[in-house]
Formats: structure tokens, C-alpha cells, sequence
């Protein structure tokens, strides 16, 4: 969810930039300036362009996403910007000419060569500024900043994106930085900080559940937006009467909520990994099981104070939490008192109205604007949000009409990865700027066809990232109708077939110990939020860290001897028995590079030759927990020692299994600290937990378990 300056920090070129520059050494002098200018391309990040330009005698450094920077001299000659960072040295080929340059210094080292004598002047567009306080119905007023283009020519449509994280920092070059191709068309951006939150009155609620609209005091955050829409159209000049609300993760939702009873000045909203029901497949829970690193750190940062008051743990989350026992124990040991949602998990561990009233899911009962859901394959936060909403308001949907739409985009990315200009996701490299083609391809044209009735939006229905060969596709509908479902059973021997097992009741079988739960990611585990954690990247880790564990099953094909093409959502259907009374299942879906380079790929892909070699990459993963294998509002002991089916979505992808990659399945009892430990032992409230209840038991893995594979035919 924590998105608006996780997002500035980890992710805007900007701020980055002012560093870039801080200390370049140039021993020459002021006087030969002009052999820098030009155009310098990252080696790592190619789609990121740096231009030098030599002016009045100065150099400035420009690029596409970030503000100019003047770079000024020392006594000693060398560049400085006015911030200080990182060291950079020029690099020079035959007869002294300018050929690149050195950003860091050691491993952190990366460079940049130079592509062109010749530098671009980027100009960002102007914003004015304006801090406004909007009146709600029942008298709370709300804090947003007003962003206008100066010199406007003709009316302009609104861009509001209502947030929990502060809207202080929204500035002119906030809005061309982190909306480059938006704010270059021209828009009015409006930021708001929503209720109880940053200078906004009111008191904040937690994904504040919708309330029936037949009052004029019963306010949601349905009901703020409308008001707020009312009033922006009213009192900005220069608007054209038309809205589009957008927003990344708790700020998705709140775009989503925008679109529920909307006020008919909005005609498009993009819900970007919104969290939609974090009891059932976002945030807080999947499928019951609950996410206690996650669920602890977030409310912590966000309930502690008025504003974001995320902190960092002292020691190793997987430590922390293993001391601490049950969630309550975690509780406890914070000595941070009982924060609202703190109380909500404890009191509320199973699916009941709670949780209900707070899923959006049941409020889509028709597409009442344009909707352009956006998620990433591998975000650790909401994958499961964009891909619910879509499915729910398509039964709902128009197919012949150009007004009333739903549409999904997923790409290779992490939680709000696509506002990047980067082809990367840790070590996988998608061979171009994914999330450059987003902002252009997409999510611009969206907003141009339906704000400002602009040709050039072109998609169908679904446009997808299929990894593996690294292309965008367009379906009419997702998933789509041509993928066919093939069973692949979990053999006893510990491979993978798409043939039905001769002997269903053989078995593969490991121990789970709660005292010594699998972790999640490579240790130290940092709290999520921590200065250089890895929660953002953790899904496409390598999974080999954990090779040496015996209480994960795994199960493996051969290597292909073609590539297969794995297109939809995929289906855990495991029969499985325990000797305890209560577990978690967690099933990974994962591609193995192979060792030596892969005949599947072109010869001079580097990926597959050299730091790729033996990856092991999850594709869909995802745990259900045991005690809901009946209902997940009604928890009920698993019968000891007898086989029961445990069957659940490990949500979408598109993906290819290239030829001489091999499949991979495993199965295990235990994600931690993520997910909580189950003790293995129905109690009825594993929030509380005790420490004779967490038990060893014996797990057993049936042959006629398998996946649901959707597999495109020709691509098998």
C-alpha cells in the first residue's frame, strides 16, 4: 500500500539525478566545457538518457524525467551540484576525447556511455500552485494542492489522485517527473490528502468501508470524492467539466471507490494495484492466511501519528517475530500500545462482516466509467486487487460500447514498478523500458480518449507482458478463450507430468516445524519499509537460498524440448493429508533456467549465458491456510492423518517456459515472517496462539495433486 514517497525514493529518476552529477571531476577547466556536452546513455539502463549541455559557462545536466541541474566548480575544478553525492569521472578514448563516464565508485559502480556530440534541451511544462481546503458534506474540509499549466490554452480536464501519504511535495516538478508524458500534454493535477490524514480533517479509518448513501452526513470515500469532484469543477478555471481519478495501491482503491455511485463530472479512472479485499488476496491475508511482518509494519506506520511513522526494526524480522510467539506476542513487544488495525487482526482472524464491508469486490455491480485496471506479475503487495476488480466489473461490461469499458494491464513489475523508467526487476532484464511503454502505449491515450476526446487508444480489451520471449500482447478478454487447461500432477517420485499418474495414493511426504519455518526471502530480513530492504524485489528472488531445506517438497520436469506457453490463471488442486490438525499450504510455480545457455534463446541474449544460469524464478505462487477448507468465514479442524483436497487460485500470468528451461513445483507449510506460523494445531484464534499449541506434524502430497495450467495451444 505505502506507495506516494516510497515512490519518490525508490523509484523518480529526479532526485536521483541531483546526485548523479555531485561531484564530476574535470581537470581541464571551465574553458573546455563543450567537450562534455552530449548525450550519455546508462549501460545498465539504456532507455535512460542523460543530456550535458554547456551554457554561459556552466554545465547542465537535463534529462526526460528530472529537473535541469547546474553543475558548478570548486577550487580544484571539479563539478559540484549545490546537494553534494556521488563521485563522477569522465572517461576519455583516443586523442582525449569524451567517451563515457563513471558514476560511484567499486562494486556500486555503474557507467554511462556517450551516444552523441550533441545534447537535447528538455523543458518541462509549468505548473502553478495552489493550496486549497475543500469543504465535505458533513463540514470536514479536505487538503489538496491545485497544479495548473501556466500559459493554459483552452479548457483542460482534472487529474485527482486522493491519497493517505501527504500531499506537501506535489510541486510543478513532481507532477513532470512522475507523470512526465501526462504533464507534457497538459492536465490540472489535483492531490488530495484524504480524511484525517496529513492537513485534512476528519479522522482516518483504515480502507474506510462504503456506508449506504441515503443520508447527507453518512460519509465513505465514495462520498469525498464525489464532493471533492463537485467543488474542483466548480471553483478551478480553465477545467473542461471532465475528471479522471487515478491512483497507485491504498490511492487505487481510492480511485476505484471514485467509480462506485460517481459524480458525473468523472468519465475514466485507473485503480493501479488497488487494494481491493485484504482480507482475501491483498495486503493483510491470502486465502486466511495472515501476513504478520506486512500487516505489523503497515499499521504501525500508518496509525502511529497523522502522518507516515514507519519505522525499522533492530533486528531481523524473522527473529523478531519467532521470539515474539502469536501476533499478539508481536503485539506486545512493540510497546506501541493497540493501533485500530492491530485490534481488527486480533479480533478478527477470519472472513467475517468486518472484513466484508471493507472488499470493494461486492460493490461492482456495474462499470459505470471507463476503468483501466493496472497491476504487475510481481507485486508483493496487491497483485490480486487489479485482477478481482476486472473480473468482477467484466461480467458487468459493454463489449459494443466506447463509453462504458473495463480494461486490464499487467506487466513484468513490482508493486508500482510501471512509474519507472527501467527494464529491470532485479536481476531479470525485460530488454526495454516496460513501464516507459505503459505511461506512452496506455495509460496516456486512456486518459486523452475519454478526458479529452482525443484519437489513439487502441486497446481492446487486455494488454499483458508476456515474459519469458519479452512481448506485449492484446486479448479481447482475459483470460483469454483459446488457452486450454491441462492438468500437471505432482508426481511421488518428484517430477512433473502432464500424464495422470498410474498410482494416486502414492504419496511425497516432509516434516513442517513451526520452530523452524521456511523463510520467505534471503536473510537479514529487514522491516519492510527499511532503507535497502528487498521487499520490493522478493517475488522474483532466486529461490535456490533455500535448497538446503528438507520440509519443502519439490517437484521438477526435464527440460523442455519446447517452449510452453502458460497464459490465464493458474489452479493449486492438492489432495493432501497432516498429522496435525490445522496447516498452511503454499504452492510456487517456478521456472529453472538452465545451467548452460539456452538453445531456446537468441545467441547473444546475456540473461541466459551468464547470471541467469540455474534461476530459479517463481511465476505464480500463493498459501491458503488449512483451517478454512470449509468456509472461510467458519474455521474448522482438518481431520488428522486424512487426505482432503485443497483447491485455490495462484492468480494470472503469461508466461513461457522456454525450451531447455524446466518446471518447477514446490510445496511447504511455512512462509515466514510474511505469513504468520501456523501452529499445526486448530486453536480458535491462531492470533493468540500459545506456545504448546505450535506442534511438528507430518505432511503428505498426494500424486493426484496438480496445477491447472492454461496453456495457448501451438505454445506446447
Amino acid at each position: 500500500m505505502k506507495m506516494n514517497r516510497v515512490l519518490l525514493g525508490v523509484m523518480l529518476i529526479a532526485g536521483w539525478l541531483s546526485c548523479v552529477f555531485a561531484h564530476a571531476q574535470a581537470k581541464s577547466g571551465a574553458a573546455q566545457l563543450d567537450q562534455y556536452e552530449g548525450q550519455y546513455s546508462f549501460v545498465h539502463e539504456p532507455e535512460v538518457v542523460v543530456s550535458v549541455v554547456a551554457s554561459g559557462g556552466h554545465l547542465i545536466v537535463e534529462q526526460r524525467r528530472a529537473p535541469a541541474v547546474e553543475l558548478k566548480t570548486d577550487k580544484k575544478g571539479d563539478f559540484l551540484t549545490a546537494d553534494g553525492g556521488q563521485t563522477v569521472v569522465f572517461q576519455q578514448g583516443a586523442g582525449g576525447k569524451v567517451t563515457g563516464f563513471r558514476l560511484g565508485s567499486g562494486e556500486s559502480a555503474v557507467d554511462a556511455k556517450k551516444i552523441s556530440d550533441i545534447p537535447v534541451q528538455y523543458r518541462f511544462r509549468p505548473y502553478s500552485r495552489e493550496s486549497v481546503m475543500i469543504p465535505m458534506r458533513d463540514g470536514v474540509r479536505l487538503h489538496a494542492v491545485i497544479l495548473r499549466p501556466e500559459n493554459m490554452k483552452g479548457p483542460l480536464p482534472i487529474l485527482l489522485n486522493r491519497t493517505p501519504y501527504g500531499v506537501g511535495e506535489a510541486s510543478s516538478n513532481y507532477v513532470n517527473e512522475r507523470y512526465t508524458t501526462l504533464a507534457k500534454s497538459g492536465y490540472i493535477f489535483v492531490f488530495e490528502d484524504i480524511r484525517g490524514r496529513y492537513e485534512s480533517q476528519g479522522r482516518f479509518e483504515m480502507m474506510r468501508p462504503q456506508v449506504k448513501h441515503d443520508g447527507r452526513k453518512a460519509v465513505d470515500e465514495t462520498t469525498d470524492a464525489y464532493d471533492t469532484v463537485s467543488w474542483l469543477v466548480k471553483h478551478v478555471p480553465g477545467n473542461n467539466g471532465r475528471v479522471g481519478v487515478m491512483g497507485i495501491s491504498y490511492d487505487g482503491f481510492l480511485a476505484m471507490e471514485a467509480g462506485i455511485d460517481p459524480n458525473p463530472h468523472v468519465k475514466a479512472i485507473s485503480p493501479q494495484a488497488p487494494m481491493t479485499d485484504v482480507w482475501m488476496g491483498d495486503d493483510f491475508f491470502h486465502n486466511g492466511a495472515f501476513r504478520e511482518s506486512y500487516g505489523y509494519d503497515y499499521a504501525l506506520g500508518m496509525e502511529s501519528g497523522k502522518t507516515d511513522e514507519f519505522e525499522t526494526l533492530k533486528e531481523d524480522a524473522y527473529d523478531y517475530f519467532l521470539q515474539a510467539g502469536s501476533f499478539a506476542g508481536a503485539v506486545k513487544k512493540s510497546g506501541a500500545g493497540m493501533l485500530p488495525t492491530w485490534k481488527a487482526f486480533l479480533e478478527h482472524p477470519a472472513y467475517d462482516s468486518y472484513w466484508r464491508r471493507r472488499a470493494v469486490e461486492y460493490h461492482l455491480t456495474s462499470v459505470t466509467v471507463p476503468t483501466l485496471e493496472v497491476g504487475g506479475w510481481w507485486d508483493q503487495e496487491d497483485m490480486w486487487g487489479p485482477q478481482e476488480e476486472y473480473k468482477v466489473l467484466e461480467k458487468h461490461n459493454e463489449p459494443d460500447s466506447r463509453t462504458h469499458r473495463v480494461y486490464l494491464a499487467i506487466g513484468p513489475w513490482y508493486h508500482g514498478q510501471w512509474a519507472r523508467t527501467t527494464r529491470h526487476l532485479g536481476r531479470l532484464d525485460f530488454g526495454s523500458a516496460t513501464g516507459d511503454y505503459f505511461r506512452e502505449h496506455i495509460e496516456a491515450p486512456f486518459f486523452a480518449y475519454y478526458l479529452k476526446g482525443q484519437p489513439g487508444w487502441n486497446v481492446q480489451n487486455t494488454v499483458t507482458f508476456r515474459t519469458g520471449t519479452d512481448k506485449w500482447e492484446r486479448y479481447s478478454q482475459w483470460p483469454p478463450k483459446r488457452a486450454q487447461m491441462k492438468k500437471l500432477y505432482l508426481e511421488a517420485n518428484g517430477g512433473l507430468s502432464f500424464a495422470k499418474p498410474g498410482n494416486l495414493k502414492a504419496f511425497t511426504s516432509y516434516v513442517s516445524n513451526p520452530a523452524d519455518p521456511v523463510p520467505y526471502r534471503k536473510g537479514p530480513i529487514t522491516a519492510t519499509y527499511a532503507p535497502g530492504s528487498h521487499w520490493y524485489t522478493w517475488l522474483a528472488q532466486d529461490q535456490r537460498f533455500l535448497g538446503h531445506r528438507n520440509d519443502i517438497a519439490t517437484f521438477e520436469t526435464p527440460p523442455l524440448t519446447h517452449n510452453l506457453t502458460v497464459t490465464g490463471d493458474v489452479y493449486a488442486d492438492l489432495f493432501a493429508s497432516t498429522t496435525g490438525t490445522d496447516g498452511d499450504w503454499v504452492v510456487k510455480l517456478i521456472d529453472v533456467y538452465p545451467n548452460t545457455p539456452n538453445a531456446g534463446a537468441p545467441p547473444d541474449d546475456p540473461k541466459e549465458v551468464t547470471h541467469m544460469a540455474g534461476y530459479e524464478l517463481m511465476i505464480v505462487e500463493q498459501i491458503f491456510r488449512g483451517r478454512y477448507w470449509k468456509s472461510f468465514s467458519h474455521p474448522e479442524a482438518i481431520p488428522e492423518g486424512k487426505e482432503e483436497e485443497y483447491k485455490f487460485s495462484l492468480c494470472g500470468t503469461d508466461h513461457v517456459f522456454l525450451k531447455g528451461h524446466r518446471i518447477m513445483v514446490q510445496v511447504q507449510s511455512s512462509w515466514f515472517p510474511l505469513y504468520d506460523r501456523n501452529p499445526q494445531t486448530f486453536v480458535p484464534n491462531i492470533m493468540e496462539a500459545k506456545k504448546k499449541d505450535y506442534k511438528v506434524a507430518t505432511i503428505h502430497v498426494y500424486a493426484k495433486s496438480h496445477l491447472d495450467l492454461p496453456v495457448m495451444p501451438g505454445h506446447e
